[in-house]
C-alpha cells in the first residue's frame, strides 16, 4: 500500500473514488485534531460543500470511524449535529522491554489506554524474554476485552538499535541475546499482528515531547539513565535517527582509560564507556566502595538514592560522582546536538531531586553550552506512552484504509 509521505494517508489511483476518500480523510483528520465539530463547521473549516461533507461523514458514520457526539444550539439557525472520531475503530499495542521490567499497554486510536501490564523480567534467555512479552500482551489484549485480530499494529521499545536487513537489533548489551535475529517477528507471530521495533530512548522522547517536559521545545533531548544509557532527539515534533538509527547510542562513546588503583601493579584500566559509567551499575559500585553498606548484587540503584536521601555520606558521595558522569554525557550531547532542553528519565531520572542541581553545577564547570535541565514528568512511562503514540499514528491510515474499502467493495 502507498502512502502519502507527509500525511501517511493511503494513496490510491486518481478517479472518482480517490477523490471521495481524500475527503473522507481529510474530515477524519480535522475531527481528530480539532475535536467534535458540526456538518457545517467543517465545510467553513475544508473548502468543501455541505452535501460533499454531509455524504463524507455518512460514509465514515457507517464505516465505524465517526459517531454523533451530541447537539448543539447556535445562537441562530437550527440545531446541529456534533460529529467526533470513534476512537474504538481499532486498537494498538505498546510495549516497553527493559532489563529489570516488561510493560504493555492496549489502547484506543486516540491514544487512551483501555488495559496493561507491567511485570518484573525474570527471562534468563531472549526466548524467555519473547514468551514473558507475548503472555503479557495477551492478558492485557484479554483484560482489554478484545481479540488479537482487534489489534491493528504494535509497537515494540527495546534496547538497541533495529537492523531491518537482520531482523534483529544491535547494541542491547543490557539484556544478553537480545540481538539475535527473528526474536521480534516470533513475537508478532505469536500475537497475530504486524509490530515495529524502535529505540527505547527515542520512543520515550517522542512521549515526553507529545505529553511532558519536552512540549514546545524546538530541539529536544531525552536522557534515559537506567540499567543501560541512551539519548532521543526530537526537533520540531520529528525524531532525529540518524544515518543509521543509532543517533543518540551516546552510551557507546569511550572514556579515556582510568590510572590503576592505589596498591595495584599493572597497566591502565579499561576501556570504558560512558554507559559502563554512568548506568544504574556504576551508581551501585561507586557506592560500595565507598563504603555503604551492602552487598553486590543486592543493593540496587534505587537503594543507594533512598540512602542519600537519609543522609548517607557514601550514598551522598556516588549521586555527586554520577551527576558528575552524567554532566559528561549532557556536555557530549549539547556539542553534537545543541538541545534547548534536556530531560532526565529512565530509572535513575526518578531521582532528577538528587541529581539536576549537581549535574547542573558540573555542566557549567565543564562547557560553555548549558541547555536547560528538566525532570521527566512521565516517569518510568514515557517509553511505553511513546510506544502507544508510535502505534497509533501507524494505526489510523491502516484502520481508515480498512474500513473503507469495505464498505465500496
Amino acid at each position: 500500500m502507498t502512502r502519502h509521505p507527509q500525511t501517511g494517508a493511503p494513496v490510491v489511483p486518481w478517479n472518482r473514488q480517490r477523490l471521495r476518500s481524500n475527503n473522507e480523510w481529510l474530515l477524519l483528520e480535522l475531527l481528530r485534531t480539532g475535536g467534535g465539530s458540526s456538518r457545517a463547521q467543517l465545510a467553513r473549516d475544508t473548502g468543501l460543500s455541505k452535501p460533499t461533507v454531509s455524504a463524507a461523514l455518512a460514509e465514515l458514520e457507517r464505516a465505524g470511524l465517526v459517531r454523533e457526539a451530541g447537539l448543539v444550539a447556535p445562537e441562530r439557525g437550527r440545531t446541529a449535529v456534533l460529529y467526533e472520531v470513534e476512537p474504538g475503530a481499532g486498537h494498538v499495542l505498546g510495549v516497553d522491554i527493559g532489563r529489570a521490567r516488561l510493560r504493555v499497554a492496549v489502547a484506543d486510536l486516540a491514544g487512551t489506554v483501555v488495559a496493561r501490564r507491567s511485570v518484573a523480567n525474570r527471562g534468563r534467555t531472549a526466548d524467555a524474554v519473547a514468551d514473558a512479552v507475548v503472555a503479557a500482551a495477551r492478558e492485557a489484549i484479554e483484560e482489554a476485552g478484545l481479540t488479537a485480530g482487534d489489534v491493528v499494529h504494535a509497537v515494540i521499545g527495546t534496547p538497541g538499535v533495529w537492523d531491518e536487513q537482520r531482523r534483529g537489533v544491535r547494541f542491547a548489551t543490557s539484556l544478553p541475546g537480545w540481538g539475535r535475529p527473528g526474536l521480534f517477528d516470533r513475537i508478532g507471530a505469536a500475537l497475530g499482528t504486524e509490530v515495529s521495533v524502535a529505540n527505547d530512548a527515542n520512543l520515550a522522547a517522542l512521549g515526553e515531547y507529545t505529553l511532558g517536559a519536552g512540549r514546545g521545545s524546538r530541539m529536544f533531548a531525552y536522557l534515559l539513565v537506567g540499567t543501560g544509557l541512551g539519548v532521543g532527539v526530537v526537533r520540531d515534533g520529528e525524531l532525529l535517527l540518524g544515518a543509521h538509527g543509532a543517533l543518540g547510542e551516546i552510551g557507546l562513546v569511550p572514556l579515556p582509560p582510568l590510572p590503576p588503583r592505589p596498591g595495584e601493579e599493572g597497566e591502565e584500566r579499561g576501556p570504558r564507556t560512558i554507559e559502563q559509567e554512568a548506568a544504574a551499575g556504576a551508581v551501585v559500585r561507586a557506592a560500595l566502595d565507598l563504603g555503604m553498606e551492602g552487598t553486590a548484587g543486592r543493593v540496587t540503584a534505587q537503594r543507594v538514592f533512598e540512602r542519600a536521601r537519609a543522609g548517607d555520606a557514601a550514598a551522598r558521595q556516588a549521586v555527586l560522582g554520577e551527576a558528575e558522569r552524567l554532566a559528561y554525557a549532557v556536555a557530549v550531547l549539547s556539542a553534537v546536538v545543541d538541545p534547548d532542553v534536556v530531560v532526565l528519565g529512565g530509572g535513575l531520572g526518578a531521582s532528577a531531586d538528587l541529581l539536576l542541581e549537581p549535574l547542573e553545577q558540573a555542566l557549567h564547570r565543564l562547557t560553555p553550552l548549558r541547555p536547560a535541565l528538566a525532570a521527566s514528568l512521565l516517569g518510568e512511562d514515557a517509553v511505553l506512552l511513546g510506544a502507544v503514540s508510535t502505534a497509533v499514528e501507524t494505526a489510523r491510515p491502516e484502520v481508515f484504509e480498512r474500513r473503507t474499502a469495505g464498505l465500496r467493495r
